[in-house]
């Protein structure tokens, strides 16, 4: 049988001991200074001039004075005199100058660092569960820069997938905005959490804004070309009027109600004298006079024909 025990090396008493009471308390002396192992330091290299009765430390590598070729050994200052234990792989330490705890790997003290990958969740003063697995209960919540921007990213995996962030009154949805069901970013209102309303889109491809009895955008064409713009709705008011610095605005914008249903119908209400109303024409890049703006309804499609400037870009708005 071994005198000492294989972990603390704590020495056994033996039969027909004789002080067996020496032997018992320096075992006792050594489970004080393992147990519940807090050292104050794991940096110093030399011992320290006045350590208290009990003081422990993780001996620094490149050890001097009494402390030397005792690197990583724990040192415990016995009052007369230091005491030294090599660890075994697996202990832990904490280390009051530092408030945080070291694990000895059989090389090194180094940081208890809990893993935090692959988590299943985490929950911060609150519960994470299956579908909210990042869950946190507080007054606000900050996502500050480190040093420059900071982008908040929300990735779905198919363009039918919904990324989006939902605003909630008592669990029920009230409000909602970002990728939901589709490619263009929607804002949708609810008053209940079950019957929603889109009240914007903007268009992925082209940018056009939609709202709820609103759409606007611009669409470039080319001289003695039709261009199309689908209606929001059968009927409603357009505003339109050419972009282009060198031309004036005024001759080629005008204002009309649209009829784009079952009866076709182009009312001008207001327009420049460059404006052409050919109300239902199916026009063909040519129809409208040489030097106007041609504009013409068909179904669910408000035409526009330039017929003025090498390429111009239009600006519409629908009211509806």
């Amino acid at each position: 049988m071994p005198d000492t025990s294989p972990a603390l090396s704590l020495p056994y008493l033996l039969p027909s001991q004789a002080q067996k009471h020496v032997t018992h308390n320096e075992a006792l002396a050594r489970l004080d200074a393992l147990v519940q192992l807090a050292v104050e330091s794991r940096t110093e290299t030399a011992p320290p001039a006045a350590p208290a009765t009990g003081a422990r430390y993780l001996v620094a590598e490149g050890a001097t004075g009494a402390w030397a070729g005792q690197a990583l050994a724990i040192a415990v200052w016995t009052g007369g005199l230091w005491e030294f234990t090599a660890p075994l792989p697996g202990w832990v330490a904490y280390v009051r100058d530092e408030a945080l705890q070291a694990v000895f790997t059989g090389a090194d003290w180094a940081d208890v660092v809990p893993d935090l990958k692959n988590l299943d969740g985490l929950g911060v003063n609150a519960v994470y569960d299956p579908v909210n697995r990042i869950s946190v209960s507080s007054e606000a919540t900050l996502l500050s820069h480190a040093g420059a921007g900071h982008q908040l990213k929300i990735n779905k995996a198919t363009t039918p997938d919904t990324a989006s962030v939902l605003f909630q009154s008592n669990w029920s949805g009230r409000a909602e905005f970002g990728l939901t069901g589709g490619d263009n970013f929607a804002v949708k209102v609810s008053p209940d959490g079950s019957a929603w309303t889109q009240a914007l889109s903007f268009a992925a491809g082209t940018g056009i804004t939609s709202a709820r009895g609103l759409r606007s955008g611009t669409l470039d064409i080319a001289r003695d070309t039709v261009g199309s713009i689908p209606t929001p709705a059968a009927g409603g008011l357009v505003f339109l009027t050419v972009i282009d610095a060198t031309f004036p605005q005024s001759e080629h914008s005008g204002i009309y109600a649209y009829d784009a249903g079952q009866s076709l119908k182009l009312t001008q209400l207001c327009a420049g004298s460059k404006m052409q109303n050919l109300n239902d024409v199916a026009m063909t890049g040519t129809t409208a006079i040489n030097g106007n703006t041609g504009v013409s309804v068909q179904a669910d499609t408000l035409r526009i024909e330039n017929r003025g400037g090498t390429l111009w870009t239009y600006s519409y708005t629908f009211l509806c």
